[in-house]
């Protein structure tokens, strides 16, 4: 019997969910900002914190759902 560890996840699989996360924290960083409570900034308005960054983290997520369910052909 073999008694060696084997993962339910390839190498490949854990690489594309680090990518994935990569995605989203660069999504999350692209909605954040600075923000400041004395005044009111219209830059909470702009198109990068209400369109890309929540679409880029979006895009994030969906992939790493990609990344658990791919499976390689095998040989």
């Amino acid at each position: 019997m073999d008694k060696t560890p084997r993962f339910t996840l390839g190498k490949l699989n854990l690489y594309l969910i680090a990518a994935g996360f990569v995605i989203i924290v660069t999504g999350f960083f692209l909605m954040s900002g600075s923000t400041t409570v004395v005044e009111f900034n219209p830059d909470i308005f702009s198109h990068r914190r209400i369109t890309v960054g929540p679409m880029i983290s979006f895009f994030g997520f969906l992939f790493i759902i990609f990344a658990i369910l791919y499976k390689p052909k095998s040989k």
